[in-house]
């Protein structure tokens, strides 16, 4: 399939006038471009035109490949361009995303047609509700007052003390103006020049004292910010769903309805949310910050290592394994007799060709020799990231007790190769009325469980802060460039 994306390098004085220059094109060649968004025109045509925001849980521009094969099909990621694509998948079209650093620029783009359809992780709130048609709703969040660690913790609206910012436009916007009918001192600034992500950057830099965000995006960001802190949550739970516009025609709202019900039913839902948000439900503020600081300290040590013996996996994913394995210590040890940087059985090193388990680039060497291998016996079947995240289980726990846990899942119902399903089952193992009738018997199933999560939370930290470290210095006098990426698969 063909995916046509329109990609905008950020540039920030040229954001600055960006919702100006929009409001008067679209003033201007209103009549030009406008035209009201029809099922037949996406068949007829041949694809979807999709908004969405550049945003870690929406759309982003990915890094290196995980594993062989690639553990994406392409360059970009995100749930909702993941989402997107099954959507275009299931009109038998293909995908043309528009992504935006602004919700103003995307709510424009929805009533003129150039888009079918917005996904950008949208609340559907009663404002909203009144311009826009929503699609049926797949996931729901919390918005979330933040403020540095450190700093007082507010734990209600009138312990505000400090400069609260809020992106414009925003349900958390709406939200605050709600509140302040009750709460009449509340005060709050809105810009239309700063993302979310940034707002939260702000707040570290000491720039602003508060901001708001939604559970989803907090709960990714924290992996890379562990000083963001939560003081309270501003309101209950909101759903999340794709918007169209009102002007649209009822077959594009309909086709939304028949698809969200096939995702919800197939599974696929459950697979995205697991896929970008199920390891990262549960935060530990020492755990992230003391692998931040190894990552500082210890790593440089054996980056040039994990590199070279990556045999195609991602080198990250690799120190990853090691941190889990041994916090990255040469001469580590455990009461069970596996030991070094990637925690080798004798059994192991010596099938994987390795002398010495304490010295650390043969560690390396074999560990990455024998996870390979754990790629390499999944069944071809396995898609990534899915055959990563086995693979990783079957290094913890052994491939036996891993297809003895994929057994129980297929009695079950549940799908034997996703991970979603089959983590479920894996704690199983330590039942007598499951073990017993496996080929394998007894196995500590809920380690490998943990065992996979945590290494998925220290790789997507350690690929963030590796890309952070190649950035180069933004001048904040460039302007914005414009570029149109085809992607073929």
């Amino acid at each position: 399939m063909k995916f046509i994306c329109i990609y905008q390098q950020k540039r920030f004085v040229i954001k600055k006038y960006l919702i100006t220059i929009l409001f008067l094109s679209a003033l201007f060649s209103c009549d030009e471009k406008s035209q009201q968004a029809s099922f037949t025109r996406i068949i007829e045509r041949g694809y979807v035109s999709v908004g969405t925001l550049y945003a870690a849980n929406s759309f982003y521009a990915q890094g290196n490949d995980l594993a062989n094969n690639d553990m994406h099909s392409n360059a970009y990621a995100g749930f909702e361009y993941e989402l997107a694509k099954k959507y275009a998948d299931y009109l038998n079209v293909e995908l043309k995303i528009i992504p935006s650093y602004s919700l103003d620029e995307l709510f424009i783009k929805l009533n003129t047609g150039e888009v079918d359809v917005l996904a950008a992780g949208l609340s559907v709130t009663d404002k909203r509700l009144s311009r826009f048609d929503f699609a049926p709703s797949y996931a729901e969040v919390s918005q979330k007052l933040v403020f540095k660690q450190g700093n007082i913790r507010p734990r209600e609206i009138s312990d505000l003390s400090g400069n609260l910012m809020v992106t414009a436009s925003s349900s958390h916007a709406e939200m605050l103006t709600v509140l302040k009918q009750v709460n009449p001192t509340l005060n709050w600034i809105e810009t239309a020049e700063f993302d979310r992500e940034e707002l939260l950057a702000k707040l570290l830099n000491d720039e602003i004292d508060y901001t708001i965000v939604d559970s989803n995006t907090l709960a990714i960001n924290r992996r890379y910010y562990p000083e963001i802190s939560v003081g309270f949550t501003i309101n209950n739970a909101e759903p999340l769903a794709w918007m169209v516009s009102k002007d649209s025609d009822d077959a594009i709202l309909g086709s939304l309805v028949e698809f969200f019900g096939q995702v919800h039913h197939d599974g696929t839902l459950l697979a995205l949310d697991d896929k970008y948000y199920g390891h990262i439900e549960e935060f530990n503020y020492v755990e992230t910050r003391t692998f931040i600081r190894a990552v500082e300290t210890k790593l440089p040590q054996y980056r040039a290592m994990f590199e070279k013996y990556s045999q195609e996996i991602d080198w990250r994913l690799l120190a990853a394994i090691s941190y889990q394995e041994s916090h990255w210590k040469p001469h580590a040890r455990s009461h069970t007799g596996v030991r070094g940087m990637m925690m080798l059985t004798l059994a192991t090193a010596k099938q994987m060709g390795i002398q010495s388990r304490l010295d650390a680039e043969q560690s390396i060497r074999g560990g990455s020799k024998y996870f390979r291998r754990m790629i390499d016996k999944m069944p071809d079947r396995i898609p990534n990231p899915d055959r990563v995240w086995f693979a990783l289980a079957s290094y913890n726990v052994g491939f036996g007790h891993l297809n003895d846990a994929r057994i129980i899942t297929q009695q079950q119902g549940g799908d034997p190769d996703r991970w979603v399903d089959v983590k479920t089952r894996l704690p199983l193992l330590q039942q007598k009325k499951y073990y017993k009738k496996t080929k394998y018997g007894y196995a500590r199933g809920s380690e490998p469980v943990d065992y996979v999560e945590n290494i998925r939370r220290y790789y997507d930290t350690l690929t963030w802060l590796d890309a952070k470290s190649k950035e180069p210095l933004q001048d904040t006098e460039e302007e914005t460039e414009l570029a149109v990426l085809d992607v073929t698969e």
